[in-house]
């Protein structure tokens, strides 16, 4: 049996891998809910299907599943104090932050880059975590912006790409026209 690893550890050499920050809502009958989440990605094309993977006891987490419904708001470079207020324990998260609903309700952020309205599809054990696959019902048009990002624990904006750079493969995997290229 291999040794249990050091937590602290875990964190330090994940915390090399840089991911975008999203915020996640939904619209509860006691008021909307949302929490800061790193733990995201596009799944697939077909069906249009994504994944976040939250706390498994957050108490978002459980508006959640109670409503079935979703809106990942992608956040811009300057939305770092938004995401830190999302990532507490604060009662009103929602206090004095500009938002409309979605077609069916969940609260989409003024100034995200971008937005998904999804459906809770499935949902699997991941430890201390869920995996939660959604299929996106609605797309929200895309800002002009840098994306807020988390690396080595603190946030990050992209740097611009240099003026003669073309599109990198990495940056098209969704639009990639040859699916089988990929794994």
């Amino acid at each position: 049996m291999p040794e249990r690893l050091d937590t602290r550890e875990f964190r330090r050499v994940f915390g090399h891998f840089c991911t975008g920050v999203t915020i996640i809502t939904t619209a509860a009958p006691e008021g909307p809910a949302g929490f800061a989440c790193q733990a995201f990605a596009p799944l697939s094309l077909d069906p249009p299907l994504v994944l976040f993977c939250p706390q498994a006891g957050s108490r978002t987490w459980q508006r959640i599943q109670e409503t079935g419904l979703f809106c990942v708001n992608v956040l811009a470079e300057h939305h770092d104090e938004l995401s830190r207020a999302f990532g507490g324990n604060r009662a009103d998260k929602f206090d004095g932050v500009a938002w409309s609903p979605s077609p069916l309700g969940a609260p989409i952020l003024h100034g995200a880059l971008t937005w998904a309205e999804c459906r809770v599809e499935a949902v699997h054990p991941g430890g201390d975590h869920a995996i939660v696959v959604g299929r996106v019902l609605t797309l929200g048009e895309c800002r002009d912006g840098g994306p807020l990002l988390f690396f080595k624990g603190g946030y990050r904006a992209a740097a611009p790409p240099a003026p003669a750079a073309g599109t990198e493969v990495v940056d098209t995997l969704l639009a990639w026209p040859r699916h089988d290229d990929w794994i």
